[in-house]
């Protein structure tokens, strides 16, 4: 399978969790507090190698899966509404969309609220400050307000990439150092 098509799928699968998930919390009132679990465990998939195999390898079955998901899960204190939803989809063999399924539930939630969602990538940890400062340009240039979520990876070296909806706005000193490398190969 190409890789467009992968990503299509998993973007497909992980909008219709996604979307299921948050009908389910808007009736229980929940919205917020499954957003945070789901932050938790997605800052759980991010903190552990392990954890991450566990979650894109096909050798695992969905019964290894699902009681190694159970176990975490308990562990962590993700409980009710998120952890039985982390247990139907280790079960489905839908965990390799659980990122993607973050994703669109923070999309839906900030319409919800109003507000449109933004993915940044930055160098290094933003202070509040910064995130502040940010978040009133974004709603300076959109007009509404914005909710962040910010990822670092230090290989892009400093600046900021910043996707809202279909736009992107790449700041970042890598991407400037490579459109000058290649300028100097055309010049020379």
């Amino acid at each position: 399978m190409p890789v467009a098509d992968t990503s299509q799928l998993i973007s497909g699968v992980a909008e219709r969790y996604a979307s299921s998930l948050f009908d389910l919390a808007l009736e229980a009132g929940a919205v917020e507090s499954v957003g945070s679990d789901l932050d938790a465990f997605l800052r759980m998939i991010d903190d552990s190698a392990d954890l991450k195999r566990l979650i894109v390898s096909p050798v695992f079955s969905a019964d290894d899966q699902f009681k190694a998901i159970s176990a975490i899960i308990a562990k962590a204190g993700i409980s009710g509404l998120v952890g039985n939803f982390l247990k139907v989809v280790a079960r489905n063999r839908r965990l390799f969309a659980v990122p993607g399924i973050v994703r669109s539930y923070r999309a839906t939630a900030a319409r919800h609220r109003g507000e449109i969602s933004a993915e940044v990538t930055s160098a290094h940890v933003l202070s509040a400050a910064q995130e502040t400062e940010l978040k009133a340009a974004l709603k300076s240039v959109t007009g509404k307000d914005v909710t962040v979520a910010v990822t670092v990876d230090p290989s892009i070296l400093g600046g900021l990439i910043v996707k809202v909806g279909s736009r992107q706005i790449d700041t970042s000193l890598r991407t400037k150092l490579s459109s000058l490398k290649l300028a100097l190969k055309e010049v020379g």
